[in-house]
């Protein structure tokens, strides 16, 4: 199909042009123009004759509507169907389900340390200054931001990990091999949320787009080891679960928990026992 001209918008109606130039593009969107690839910034300001501004407030919504995937210093490229899935109510490693796709899972380590924090010790039924080994990475998957994923557990059982390079390993399988700790299960809860502006830049979400919050407990048998916060992109991920009659619970106890402890990095209270278990490496 030959790149449209400046003619294809009306300079002179009352839609503005990002409106105008936005609905030509999810016209060839859907004509299926873009299947091999979408067009950068520059090549549709100028074929359409618009300036940068023009294009970038189209695109704009376009992410916010799920329509493209874009990430500072990337070009924008469609966004394809939802790449991991995960099970509920079965412990399951992120990492091996993101390479079980056949895409790479990478990890920006943004923080491995210990640290102490009173909220999360009375969490895992530890005193307020026992000291917690704190690890937090921005995961990618195929080179793209997927989940912003910050654990804590306790530094006398997991201090070896401090040795360990996270940027392309499960915690889990360290946590097995330097620590010879295995979790058994655990309370996990999801909730959608929207994203902080700097949660935002680090996954590359428009500003519309919301997110999944997945805070986990984590246990080996009844003993509490680990407690995870994970923000996920929604557009990337989703969670599936089998039902039968009787056997599927519905907890909406927490769901007006103040947000404020989300923004400390405090993970918010599990689900009552008989809740769906999971947790995630």
């Amino acid at each position: 199909m030959p790149a449209p001209s400046t003619r294809t918008l009306d300079r002179g109606g009352a839609r503005p042009l990002w409106a105008q130039l936005q609905a030509d593009l999810q016209r060839r969107v859907d004509s299926g123009e873009f299947a091999a690839a979408f067009p950068p910034e520059l090549t549709l300001v100028e074929q359409y004759g618009v300036s940068r501004h023009t294009v970038r407030e189209a695109l704009r919504r376009f992410r916010a509507e799920g329509v493209v995937i874009s990430a500072r210093g990337r070009a924008p490229r469609l966004a394809g169907p939802v790449d991991i899935q995960q099970p509920l109510g079965a412990i399951y490693s992120l990492f091996a389900a993101v390479e079980a796709t056949g895409a790479e899972q990478r990890s920006i380590v943004r923080a491995l340390d210990v640290r102490t924090d009173g909220a999360v010790a009375s969490r895992l039924e530890l005193a307020a200054s026992t000291p917690l080994l704190h690890l937090e990475r921005l995961r990618l998957a195929a080179g793209e931001p997927l989940a912003l994923d910050r654990v804590w557990l306790p530094a006398s059982l997991a201090g070896a990990l401090l040795d360990a390079d996270f940027g392309h390993t499960a915690l889990y399988l360290e946590l097995d091999r330097r620590c010879g700790i295995r979790l058994t299960g655990g309370e996990e809860h999801l909730r959608a949320v929207v994203p902080s502006s700097a949660e935002r830049t680090l996954l590359g979400l428009g500003q519309h787009a919301a997110a999944l919050a997945i805070d986990r407990l984590g246990r080996r048998a009844e003993e509490p080891l680990e407690l995870r916060q994970t923000l996920v992109r929604g557009d990337r991920f989703s969670v599936t679960a089998q039902f039968s009659a009787g056997s599927y619970r519905l907890d909406l106890a927490h769901q007006e928990a103040p947000r404020a402890a989300a923004r400390r990095g405090s993970p918010r209270p599990p689900r009552r026992r008989g809740a769906p278990r999971a947790a995630a490496g």
